[in-house]
């Protein structure tokens, strides 16, 4: 009678195991994609000078072909970019009204701290990632931010956002 505990304990055991080993693979393999998403419409911003209408076109193809279809919430005084179709991106400022409207990713652009290149500006990127499990379904969602090297003319003309966390 004992060892037929103690094999069911071992067993148990072992499919605990088995589950965290299982968790811990899934959350790797969508931060991981979602990493490489993030570099690359990073690398869209930089190559298009900004966020110009062609770059967000661009982004939401890249998204929209990579299945893609993760929305959180973006701060306050950045920008919303929703994919609605075929070459169809919407940007929205974020303000008070529609701070808890869902977005596919979110752009924030600010001016660059060299004061002897007063119009270069960088950008920060925040798309999101879900953990999810085959058993117990979308468990959370968590935020996969970036930040891109300084683009001296940006092409866009959307406003530089002050740095500021509210």
């Amino acid at each position: 009678m004992r060892e037929s505990i103690g094999g069911v304990w071992i067993t148990q055991l072992v499919i605990v195991f088995m589950f965290i080993f299982a968790a811990f693979l899934a959350l790797s393999i969508n931060y991981s994609k979602a990493f490489r998403i993030k570099n690359e419409v990073l690398t869209m911003i930089e190559k298009g000078e900004g966020l110009t209408q062609n770059t967000r076109n661009m982004i939401g193809n890249y998204l929209r072909n990579n299945g893609y279809t993760m929305k959180g919430k973006c701060e306050k005084n950045s920008y919303g970019i929703t994919i609605k179709g075929v070459k169809n991106t919407e940007m929205e400022l974020i303000n008070d009204s529609n701070k808890n409207k869902k977005y596919h990713l979110c752009v924030s652009k600010f001016r660059s701290v060299s004061p002897n290149f007063p119009n270069r500006a960088y950008y920060e990127v925040r798309l999101f990632f879900k953990f999810n499990l085959p058993v117990l379904g979308n468990i959370s969602t968590f935020e996969v931010e970036g930040q891109s090297k300084d683009v001296s003319y940006p092409l866009d003309v959307e406003k530089i956002t002050p740095k500021s966390k509210e």
